[in-house]
């Protein structure tokens, strides 16, 4: 790889400075963030100042100009983003989580779409629609995936997709598969009631060819036995697919609460009733802010000791044990549906004067909602796994 490629230490921003260039961001994504939910899209220039501040290489690998920094500074980034604009802290972390996931495909892949411009973005959608037929070098390749987010503004795509068993009465082998811009089609489907910015399209794919090298088994990212770590050494890229994608659906919601408490702290320290009643002397809305203010604490102290954890058992090349995945796993899919709660109270306690789109809180409100709908972030699923195994049951879930 040339070393032109490759981000030198000096080059590299402290992690302190690449969140508080995110904090920066703060004040214009709010001003964007009705024009970005009008136009369904996260704008270009926002898109631009990201890159610019170097936020979508945090977990990117250094031979290609990433910082291979901790997962905590990735989330912390996000947060900080969804405090004034989940729909932008969304496409963020689904993009950049990408540039994670490129460090464990074969090296090839990473030469095809960085070996240019390491600044390419990756969407994705993780449905296993892809029909797929086994070829001379590769597999071709068709179908339609929904949700893509960000996808208006990523050159390449990772789209999910079953190959057929070897032999009669084996079971599918679940691979994501690489593709260029020129062999998607993208349609504009994306009309919705929250995180409406994201501009999550549908994808459609006609009989293109991919290459080996250019897809991804789940069972190697289960495993820890991807190709790309015979090159990325990096205890970061020894870390479960599963965990730190779960968190890129989820954690955007822990930011997007913050900054629903911090609007709802401003509209209510000043304002009077209808009824003469001043808000913040209600003892229901005392209530919401500090539970608001506390499940916030709670919920990042939890991700940064799971991933302390992940990293630690990541660096001592041992893996965890599947009941303490499960446990993590099952703590990220409650993350978004805590927050629907929680920002419900604030919502409610606002009166009817928080039922006007010019209150700031409606858009998270709406977001946040949006967000639970994401499959990852069903904690019902992950619950009964989770309590079936640690009642004696066979584990079913693998992407943890």
């Amino acid at each position: 790889m040339p070393s032109t490629h490759s981000a030198s230490a000096r080059e590299i921003p402290t992690a302190q400075e690449l969140i508080r260039r995110a904090q920066r961001l703060q004040p214009v994504l709010r001003e964007r963030a009705a024009l970005a939910a009008q136009q369904r899209r996260v704008p270009e220039q926002t898109v631009r100042e990201m890159q610019e501040a170097g936020l979508f290489r945090v977990l990117q690998a250094r031979r290609y100009g990433g910082y291979e920094m901790s997962p905590d500074v990735f989330y912390e980034i996000q947060m900080a983003l969804a405090q004034a604009c989940m729909s932008t802290a969304w496409i963020y972390g689904v993009i950049a989580v990408h540039n994670w996931q490129m460090a464990l495909l074969d090296d090839r892949a990473s030469q095809d779409v960085w070996g240019d411009d390491t600044s390419v973005l990756i969407a994705s959608s993780y449905m296993p629609k892809g029909q797929v037929q086994k070829v001379e070098g590769g597999f071709r390749f068709s179908g339609r995936w929904g949700y893509s987010s960000g996808i208006d503004h990523c050159q390449w795509v990772l789209l999910g997709g079953l190959v057929p068993p070897a032999q009669e009465g084996g079971a599918p082998e679940y691979r994501t598969f690489l593709l260029p811009r020129a062999d998607i089609e993208v349609l504009d489907t994306w009309d919705t009631m929250g995180l409406r910015a994201t501009g999550s399209h549908d994808v459609v794919v006609k009989d293109a060819f991919v290459p080996e090298h250019r897809t991804h088994k789940s069972a190697d990212g289960f495993a820890g036995t991807s190709p790309g770590l015979a090159i990325n050494t990096a205890p970061l890229y020894r870390l479960p697919f599963g965990q730190i994608f779960v968190r890129a659906v989820s954690s955007s919601a822990i930011g997007a609460l913050q900054g629903a408490l911090l609007s709802f702290r401003d509209f209510a320290s000043t304002r009077v009733g209808d009824m003469g009643t001043r808000t913040a002397e209600q003892a229901p809305v005392q209530t919401a802010v500090a539970e608001a203010s506390v499940a916030i604490d709670e919920m990042k102290l939890v991700l940064q000791r799971n991933f302390a954890s992940l990293m630690a058992a990541a660096e001592a090349r041992i893996s965890l044990d599947i009941e303490t995945r499960l446990h993590y796993r099952y703590q990220a899919a409650m993350v978004v549906e805590r927050c629907a709660q929680l920002v419900y109270r604030l919502f409610v306690t606002s009166g009817a004067r928080g039922l006007f789109n010019d209150n700031p809180l409606v858009r998270h409100f709406l977001d946040i909602h949006a967000g639970r709908t994401h499959y990852a972030n069903n904690p019902d699923l992950f619950a009964r796994n989770y309590g079936g195994v640690l009642l004696g049951h066979d584990n079913t879930d693998f992407f943890i």
